[in-house]
């Protein structure tokens, strides 16, 4: 519905991170699949605790937990929230049962105009959805306005989407790909009967009921015959990624919509479930966008039985692409003429969410085709189409992507998307500026932000790093990583390299003030406050170490980090510090366990050391946590006001809609050896 990812994070399918629900995973249960109760307080019309009034004239105060919209629908909790809408599990008063209400976030708004255009698409939203009776479709029961807000009833489905399921399996086998593709592919045709396109199907917009059974949600964009153009000349609508070619390039996206363009979306999300990644993979969007213009799929190395069927859905020219029937057909066949083969991919680990049953394969329908014939020397390769057709498509976005450079790459043509409740018409939301999120992190703390072999980053500062993202607007492919050091990330800010820093960054007074060359910053947080501790051998090299006194009473060395607050704590608590400080700690690990090296014991955050212990558990012990605490925030440079207005937004959010705890059961808990989380940091760094 708007920019992908909203959470954002159906793109890098690669690092199996168990991500946190957004925006974008609308229409969702808690992690359980089941509603929450209902609380005992009896429903108001009003919260008790009202919300601030708003500071745009004409515009709604939020929304807040048992508000009765209707008299009849109880808000209950968020359930995710984006540039161009907001979903909560509410609990219909009259017929006793759970449902998702959908609401405008007429409060972000920037202008009389851009409310209108927002209540004219929920409208259109709900008056879509409502053509469409189908199992496969969510189903829409009502819809209410109140003042500036318009609400949509529809069915509360299981907290899990196909984006989620991407993301743990990194890759599925080919016949579950079929069988859910056959699905979605069920649904696609309702709706393009009812003449509806729905311009954003994608992974993250597919939700799984009961039975892993697929359901097609978020109507935010759809068009349909009779509907009232909102598109304004030159805004890219829908989440480029899947955007067929024939929509780059035109002037208007509500005219060029058709049929054939959702299933081309469909055959992009059929690829990635198989593969693993994007057809057209590239290291920048503009690239990706090019290829998809220009250049043939990326041969399929995982999917081969699905090549023909993904190649054709994925024709560049929308005339000749496989329509629905015909690919119904073709999955059809798969189904019946492939043989189960074991899941390549690893299982979810204990601390993730419990795996899905199988997903049901509905039963053949129509008249059958053969199975493609496909040379074996080429059956792995997506077929190529065309491209001179295709250039012509494209010839705008190719000819010409300043557009597309400076603030289109938005992925939404909502100019109030991403905009934190509270800030004026005047500042613009950051992503507006800044189309690239660019986050600096550690890369040897396992468990807390640690690059792989393959060049991902993955850990739980990189969630949390995602999680900001997404509620900022920016979906996971237009977030990047860069290094950092303790004694560099200062600079690294200062120079605007990166706009934040996610990097067990400990907030102090004095990194708030400092002076050059350290540079001040600007904290949002904390996010997490970890205890002081030492590691020390297993096996010790001269001096058996049990405790942290036997390190103060023979004055034996310690290794810390360059720049880090343990720097100045070490000598000052009486501990006898090494005197040459590396940049990370990784390299007094490595002096640690080197048998000729004097250093005896390596100091630092439990967390950290944590992450050490875990990856080498026969080399290296933590000792008892010490006196003082370390929270890390989120820096950023201080003259950014607004970055941190958004930020500070984020975190409140990852703090009280379960994401904080989900973060910490995936990534923590099995690393601290903790399953209980510790009391929620209060956020001392962001104004109340």
């Amino acid at each position: 519905m708007h920019s992908e990812g909203t959470a954002g994070r159906d793109s890098d399918h690669g690092q199996g991170d168990d991500s946190p629900r957004g925006a974008d995973e609308f229409l969702r249960s808690d992690s359980t699949g089941h509603a929450q109760p209902r609380p005992e307080t009896q429903p108001t019309q009003e919260s008790s605790e009202p919300s601030e009034p708003s500071e745009l004239s004409g515009q709604e105060a939020a929304p807040a937990p048992h508000k009765v919209i209707d008299g009849r629908y109880e808000l209950l909790h968020s359930l995710g929230r984006g540039g161009m809408g907001e979903v909560w599990e509410a609990l219909d008063t009259r017929l006793d049962r759970h449902v998702a209400v959908k609401g405008l976030l007429g409060r972000d708004a920037i202008g009389v105009a851009t409310q209108e255009q927002r209540m004219q698409r929920a409208r259109r939203e709900a008056a879509a959805i409502a053509k469409i009776r189908h199992q496969n479709v969510v189903a829409v029961h009502d819809r209410v306005e109140s003042g500036n807000q318009v609400w949509i009833v529809m069915d509360l489905l299981n907290a899990r989407s196909l984006a989620d399921l991407m993301r743990e399996e990194r890759r599925l086998p080919v016949r579950r790909t079929a069988a859910i593709g056959l699905q979605v592919l069920g649904g696609l045709r309702a709706v393009h009967e009812a003449r509806v396109v729905h311009r954003d199907v994608k992974p993250a917009n597919i939700l799984f009921a009961k039975d892993d059974f697929a359901i097609l949600a978020d109507f935010g964009i759809a068009t349909f015959d009779g509907a009232v153009p909102l598109t304004r000349a030159g805004e890219l609508i829908g989440t480029f990624k899947y955007l067929a070619p024939e929509l780059l390039g035109q002037t208007s996206q509500e005219s060029a919509a058709t049929p054939a363009s959702d299933l081309w979306s469909l055959g992009v999300t059929l690829y990635e479930m198989v593969e693993g990644r994007h057809p057209f993979d590239r290291p920048n969007e503009y690239e990706l966008l090019v290829a998809v213009c220009q250049s043939d799929p990326l041969p399929m190395e995982h999917g081969e039985e699905l090549a023909e069927v993904v190649g054709q859905l994925m024709h560049k020219d929308p005339r000749r692409r496989l329509s629905a029937e015909r690919a119904e057909e073709m999955l059809q066949e798969i189904l019946r003429t492939t043989t189960a083969k074991p899941d390549p991919v690893r299982p979810p680990s204990p601390v993730e969410e419990k795996a899905a049953p199988p997903v049901p394969i509905p039963a053949p329908v129509g008249p059958q085709s053969p199975p493609p014939s496909l040379p074996q020397a080429t059956r792995k390769r997506v077929p190529g189409w065309q491209k001179l057709s295709a250039v012509a498509v494209c010839a705008t976005l190719v000819a010409g992507l300043g557009w597309f450079a400076v603030e289109r790459m938005r992925g939404d043509g909502d100019p109030g998307a991403g905009s934190p409740p509270g800030r004026g018409p005047v500042s613009e939301p950051y992503i507006k500026t800044h189309p690239v999120l660019k986050v600096g992190v550690k890369a040897y703390q396992p468990g807390l932000s640690e690059k792989t072999k393959n060049g991902k980053y993955r850990g739980y500062e990189i969630d949390v790093a995602y999680a900001i993202a997404q509620d900022m607007g920016y979906s996971r492919d237009r977030v990047t990583f860069e290094p950092v050091s303790s004694e560099n990330r200062s600079t690294i800010l200062q120079k605007g390299d990166v706009d934040l820093v996610i990097a067990t960054y400990s907030i102090t007074e004095e990194r708030k003030h400092a002076k050059a060359p350290d540079y001040s910053v600007a904290f949002a947080g904390p996010y997490y406050v970890a205890s002081r501790s030492f590691m020390v051998r297993r096996k010790a090299k001269a001096v058996s170490i049990d405790d942290t006194r036997v390190l103060e009473k023979r004055q034996l060395e310690v290794c810390t980090a360059r720049s880090s607050t343990y720097e100045s704590w070490l000598p000052k608590a009486g501990y006898n510090m090494t005197e040459s400080l590396p940049s990370g700690y990784d390299r007094c690990v490595h002096d640690l366990l080197d048998p000729l090296s004097p250093v005896y014991a390596v100091s630092t955050d439990d967390v950290i050391l944590a992450g050490f212990v875990k990856n080498n558990p026969t080399e290296l012990k933590r000792l008892d946590s010490g006196p003082g605490a370390e929270g890390y925030g989120v820096a950023m440079n201080p003259d950014e006001k607004g970055l941190k207005a958004e930020v500070c937004s984020s975190l409140k959010k990852i703090m009280t809609d379960g994401v904080w705890e989900k973060l910490y059961a995936h990534h923590l808990a099995p690393l601290l050896n903790r399953v209980s989380p510790p009391n929620k940091p209060k956020l001392t760094e962001c104004p109340s």
